[in-house]
């Protein structure tokens, strides 16, 4: 399911419907009708009803538990402070640093969370300064 709009409205419409005794076919009907094709499929609308007839009253997503993140703002920091030493790192250099981060996540990190991308030779950052671009 793409994810256009707040699962939580979706299912306070569902809610309203099965409220009013709308049939399941129309309910789905409806709602493709407002979110478009990609709003949810006829089965997840069943498995929302069937929860709400159970006795169900929340629309909004339960907290479930999964496993924590490795990526905190001292890694991040750190990981920083590391490609600042040395612009023509490579990932593997950095792995070599933090062996207990993998590969992927060491990636991530720098990708996402530090906005560097790789520029020929160097990683720099996306958004170039004019102190940057001078350098």
């Amino acid at each position: 399911m793409f994810r256009t709009t707040a699962d939580c409205e979706v299912r306070s419409v569902i809610r309203f419907l099965n409220a009013k005794k709308v049939k399941p076919a129309e309910r789905h009907r409806q709602l493709v009708e407002i979110y478009g094709e990609n709003v949810m499929t006829v089965g997840m609308v069943r498995q929302c009803v069937r929860q709400f007839n159970d006795g169900r009253t929340n629309v909004h997503d339960e907290a479930r538990s999964g496993r924590p993140s490795v990526v905190n703002d001292g890694l991040v920091a750190k990981v920083n402070e590391k490609i600042r030493e040395n612009r023509r790192f490579t990932i593997r250099m950095l792995f070599d640093e933090f062996p207990q981060i993998s590969k992927t996540v060491l990636h991530e990190i720098v990708t996402n969370r530090l906005n560097y991308c790789k520029l020929c030779s160097r990683w720099v950052p996306k958004m170039l300064t004019d102190v940057h671009k001078m350098k």
